[in-house]
């Protein structure tokens, strides 16, 4: 399978081009109308893990492939496509219209984590076939967030987040609560599921004394009383990604939240993270970010 494609790669597939801020930015959303990539232009969505959450209102017919299954839309769906699963469309000339809107992780840094509902995790329902009456109840929920995303309202990101969780409350109520049914998780999958707790366990960051501990897999694999190479096998597995990576990814994300929304010095800011050296710090930022923790302070 290639590598996986980040929110970044999307942007260069699809358009050619790239947000300026992308980088900048603690968590990225946008919205999307289908048109462009039904009909003639339709083109097959390769089969790969994505470092992004997508969520597809979708008329027409199609096929998607995901995991172990392959699924046939006949009329109308929405789709919940999740970083922890690879999938492909085929057979994307016969979809009619729609709208899809794209986010990360990060995007909901302090509303909870989304890997938490059903509809995100790999063993939960991610399409819902729709009667006409629910298409146009989240058709006109697409289009508040065109209306939100193109204001001048300063914290229409707010109010675009309220309305992710709107359309995931909404198909979370269509389906009951069965856990008896649940499949178990496999083994990597539990191992990333223990990871990702320990991880988040360290943040958020509130006061400048406290200071990351867990920085490396070795750390993690210590805590979770297993060898650093079996660690390292399940998240590659489950992931596609180092755990090294996914390590650096969150504590950037935590950086920068702290650069942009506390009154921190960089130091205390590295410090904070687990950083004994403040130029480790800025190397680390710079490598990730592309800009330098000051300046990315003061954009």
């Amino acid at each position: 399978m290639n590598s996986v494609e980040t929110i970044a790669d999307f942007y260069k597939r699809k358009y050619d081009w790239m947000p300026k801020n992308i980088l900048n930015e603690i968590g990225h959303f946008n919205v999307f109308k289908l048109e462009n990539y039904i009909g003639k232009q339709a083109k097959p969505v390769p089969y790969k893990r994505r470092d992004y959450f997508k969520i597809t209102l979708l008329i027409g017919e199609s096929k998607i492939e995901y995991a172990d299954k392959v699924i046939e839309l006949k009329k109308q769906a929405l789709v919940f496509s999740n970083p922890q699963i690879p999938y492909k469309w085929e057979h994307t000339d016969g979809i009619r219209s729609g709208f899809f809107c794209v986010f990360d992780q990060a995007f909901f840094h302090q509303y909870g984590n989304l890997n938490q509902y059903s509809i995100f995790q790999p063993d939960g329902n991610h399409i819902f076939e729709l009667n006409d009456e629910q298409v146009k109840l989240l058709n006109e929920v697409y289009l508040r967030m065109f209306d939100e995303i193109d204001s001048d309202y300063i914290h229409k990101y707010d109010v675009l987040r309220t309305v992710v969780s709107e359309i995931i409350h909404f198909v979370m109520k269509m389906q009951p609560s069965s856990p008896m049914n649940k499949k178990p998780f496999n083994a990597s999958q539990r191992i990333l599921a223990l990871f990702l707790e320990l991880l988040e366990r360290q943040f958020p960051i509130d006061e400048t004394h406290q200071s990351v501990s867990l920085r490396s897999a070795s750390d993690f694999a210590e805590k979770l009383n297993m060898h650093v190479n079996h660690l390292n096998r399940a998240i590659k597995e489950t992931t596609d990604k180092t755990t090294s990576q996914i390590i650096a990814e969150r504590i950037l994300q935590e950086a920068k939240i702290l650069l942009k929304q506390t009154s921190w010095t960089v130091s205390e800011v590295a410090f904070a993270l687990g950083f004994n050296e403040l130029t480790h710090f800025n190397n680390f930022f710079k490598k990730h970010a592309q800009i330098s923790p000051i300046k990315f302070h003061n954009i």
